[in-house]
């Protein structure tokens, strides 16, 4: 058991990296709104997007090369739009998670300003992987999706007697304001589809630190991180629907006050005592997701720019990491009052790009560049054809809705 639980990682740190805004603040909404009205649609996503997620860890253990390199096989200008998309969203994308983090460390430990606990966060992610690197992440991902797993189900354990108003009828919204929230909701649910690429590249680290781990062991342990990553989303729908369903309550669409007002509800609701479990489950969600975008943007990047510009660079990750730091606090001290714009650029982005992902897996998983043993079955092919199709039609009803 301990040897299987050692040859886990790469799931983990994919659970850690999805499990974030999606869950902390959608999910809840989703379930305050609707109560378990949206589980289907939760359900239904998660579905749709397992194979192009899977894709990711299946061709590095096949082929020992990151999607990043399967791409350039693809054609240069793929593996150039994906290096723009990312250089484009991860300054935006690392400032978001990292002053949510910080406002629920503020609200939790009740001291210090956004300001304070926004350097403190990034000072301890930076920290972290400068001095262990994906070695450090792997260990302390698993700690946190553990501990993450458990205050989650106790928390929806605690509220449960406490619930009114249950129901698991379900619900398809029909006025404007709902549906953008459901296309919202299903956009990022689990996560953003870039992340597989992530994962391909933690795959390889992974088989870097224990080289015995064969493709069997590596889809199994992406079952494990995905399995998790859709049960926690169901148990944060579960905590928004018991508690906050049919209350009354008014809420912020920005995350760090959403945050802050989740934690104060189930104060209020069950007392101070639950303030703590709460605020941990909260906390280690969007820490973990903090830490590892903070790892997987400089990792992708410098990949990518080796590859694109046929060159070298021993320090590249440390200069992409530096970068990235760098400018997502320049964002926050100078640019935050732009930070709405600049979240719905990213947002628009993911959506736009999602198919993007799906069709370039699905050929590089499907073609000469993988191993015919690797090769999903025609009936997975199948499959896959027909997430494509829902994530272009999903993609194309968020235009509208922008307009």
């Amino acid at each position: 058991m301990t040897s299987l639980f050692r040859k886990l990682g790469p799931g983990f740190v994919f659970a850690g990296a999805a499990i974030g805004v999606s869950h902390l603040v959608q999910s809840t909404r989703a379930g305050a709104d609707f109560g378990f009205g949206l589980l289907w649609a939760l359900l239904l996503i998660n579905a749709i997007k397992y194979p192009f997620f899977e894709f990711g860890p299946r061709y590095a253990s096949a082929t020992g090369t990151s999607l990043i390199e399967g791409y350039r096989k693809l054609g240069k200008g793929m593996l150039l739009l994906y290096y723009v998309v990312t250089f484009a969203s991860m300054f935006t994308i690392q400032t978001a998670v990292t002053i949510v983090t910080a406002g629920i460390a503020s609200s939790l430990f009740g001291s210090g300003s956004l300001v304070l606990w926004t350097a403190i966060v990034t000072g301890i992610c930076t920290f972290i992987l400068l001095l262990g690197r994906y070695k450090a992440l792997d260990h302390l991902m698993k700690i946190i999706v553990l501990c993450l797993t458990v205050s989650t189900i106790v928390a929806v354990l605690l509220v449960s007697p406490s619930a009114h108003h249950i129901t698991f009828e379900q619900v398809l919204p029909t006025d404007a304001i709902s549906i953008a929230f459901l296309i919202a909701f299903m956009g990022w649910m689990p996560a953003p589809l870039d992340i597989s690429i992530w994962h391909s590249t933690w795959t390889l680290e992974k088989k870097k630190m224990d080289t015995s781990i064969n493709e069997k062991q590596s889809r199994f342990d992406f079952n494990v991180g995905y399995i998790t990553t859709t049960v926690l989303a169901i148990g944060f729908l579960a905590l928004g629907a018991l508690v906050m369903y049919q209350s009354g309550a008014s809420f912020s669409s920005n995350g760090t006050e959403f945050a802050n007002q989740l934690i104060n509800m189930y104060a209020y609701s069950l007392g101070d005592w639950a303030r703590l479990i709460i605020g941990i489950a909260a906390l280690t969600t969007m820490f973990s997701t903090t830490l590892t975008t903070l790892d997987a943007s400089p990792r992708v990047m410098h990949s990518a720019s080796e590859i694109l510009f046929k060159k070298s660079w021993k320090r590249g990750y440390l200069f992409w990491l530096l970068v990235l730091v760098g400018g997502t606090l320049a964002i926050f001290f100078f640019f935050v009052s732009e930070m709405g714009t600049l979240i719905q650029i990213a947002t628009v982005l993911s959506f736009l790009t999602a198919p993007f992902y799906a069709i370039a897996n699905y050929i590089l998983l499907t073609g000469k560049h993988t191993p015919k043993a690797a090769r999903p079955s025609m009936l997975y092919r199948s499959f896959a054809l027909v997430g494509i199709v829902l994530l272009i039609g999903f993609s194309g009803w968020y235009i509208t809705t922008l307009f």
